[in-house]
């Protein structure tokens, strides 16, 4: 197969889809979450100190303006937006995996031989590596 087939293959497979649809998806959370954070909470904590937030910490130095206001408002997104993830999509996926994983757990059907520790059936008598006698275990 030649590079042109894998990178074919690549583009089809189902993960670049999947991968490309969670980008499109992040992508819109994150427009959401900065509109809310940019048009509800920075005014509403604004209005409680009576204070704008593009006005706040502005400093002009030799003609640069520097914008405290602004840093502080892209802080605030990106706390929102990381309590948000983990609350929304993170904390829910990491239970349903550790769900998942308890249902998952196997009962184990062989155990080890006391003389030679080899693994044997449970419900052998007698190991077939050493061939000693061992009690079997009641199921």
């Amino acid at each position: 197969m030649g590079v042109y087939e894998d990178f074919k293959k690549f583009l089809i497979s189902g993960n670049l889809v999947s991968m490309a649809v969670a980008f499109v998806v992040g992508l819109a959370i994150v427009a959401l979450i900065t509109a809310l954070v940019t048009d509800i909470i920075n005014p509403l904590i604004g209005s409680a100190g009576h204070v704008d937030f593009k006005d706040l910490g502005r400093l002009n130095i030799n003609g640069s303006v520097l914008l405290g206001g602004a840093l502080l408002g892209a802080v605030i997104n990106f706390a929102v937006l990381m309590a948000v993830v983990f609350f929304a999509i993170a904390y829910p996926y990491q239970k349903y995996q550790e769900r998942k994983a308890a249902r998952e757990k196997k009962v184990p059907t062989t155990r080890e031989c006391p003389s030679c520790f080899n693994a044997i059936s449970l419900k052998a008598t007698r190991c077939g590596f050493c061939t000693s006698t061992v009690t079997p275990v009641a199921a």
